[in-house]
């Protein structure tokens, strides 16, 4: 690319006007007075691989990916990371001077950053991780435990031979469990991390049964629309501490941006606020 030319990146998804990356970046630019612009793509399925074969021509110098499209850009990238491997999912897609495609998953990162930022005396080695749901996040998540030290992950879902599969798909320390084992395993956990959709605004609520959960265990949510879902509310009334969703998209859009603009950003309260619309 030009030095002279305004580097270009964005999201691409269908759908995509759900998307808080466009105001998470652009607050980025504005703030550090960076030459820029981020843009929501919505990209059907069929146009995909047309569409990342023409985005570099364009100015592109990468975009996040979002649901349905993380799965398929691995098969379309030129080079995968190893987590993206891992997880068989890309969110973040950077493009070379030479048009070539690089897949990264950031999920993971992103989600051990927020509680690490949150609760800076946390550690996944601390004890047993209880993971509700099985789905894309899910193993970004799990993946990212077992690097960080997690002794044991337990993975509830609803369909049992879909947490079956996670362990076949990251090892020992993987351990599947019917969805009914939760009030057994919520008295154990060191952690506790909802990962499904239930508890979001206009979802079926998330409803378990917390009676066993201890005060000494940590309780996060990836849905971050209701900011306090009713598990962070009812953790945090049982004096747990609780870390919301939102940290999670937020740190997980670092990477990208610095790769794309060359810039490491901050993900403070500002940040926070700029994104929820404050």
């Amino acid at each position: 690319m030009n030095k002279d030319t305004i580097p270009l990146a964005g999201v691409i998804g269908d759908p995509i006007s759900h998307s808080l990356s466009p105001r998470l970046h652009g607050h980025w630019l504005k703030r550090y007075g960076l030459a820029g612009h981020y843009i929501p793509l919505h990209v059907n399925h069929a146009d995909l691989p047309e569409v990342l074969h023409t985005l570099p021509r364009m100015g592109f110098v990468g975009v996040n990916v979002t649901i349905p499209h993380k799965e398929l850009v691995l098969s379309l990238a030129h080079s995968v990371t190893d987590r993206a491997a891992l997880i068989g999912a890309a969110n973040t897609l950077t493009f070379t001077a030479n048009g070539q495609i690089q897949a990264d998953n950031t999920d993971g990162m992103g989600f051990l950053s927020n509680i690490q930022q949150a609760l800076p005396h946390w550690s996944a080695a601390a004890g047993p991780a209880l993971v509700l749901g099985s789905g894309g996040a899910a193993k970004a998540i799990v993946s990212a435990l077992i690097s960080d030290g997690a002794p044991i992950v337990h993975v509830a879902n609803r369909t049992r031979a879909r947490a079956d599969a996670l362990k076949e798909q990251f090892g020992a320390r993987v351990v599947p469990a019917d969805w009914t084992q939760i009030p057994d395993l919520v008295g154990d956990a060191a952690l506790i991390v909802n990962t499904t959709s239930l508890g979001m605004t206009g979802q079926n609520p998330l409803s378990i049964d917390l009676s066993r959960l201890s005060p000494a265990t940590v309780v996060t949510d990836i849905v971050y629309s209701p900011l306090e879902t009713d598990l962070l509310r009812e953790a945090a009334e049982r004096g747990c501490e609780t870390v919301d969703g939102l940290g999670m998209l937020l740190h997980q859009a670092v990477p990208g941006f610095e790769r794309w603009f060359n810039y490491t950003p901050m993900v403070d309260d500002d940040l926070r606020q700029a994104v929820l619309g404050g």
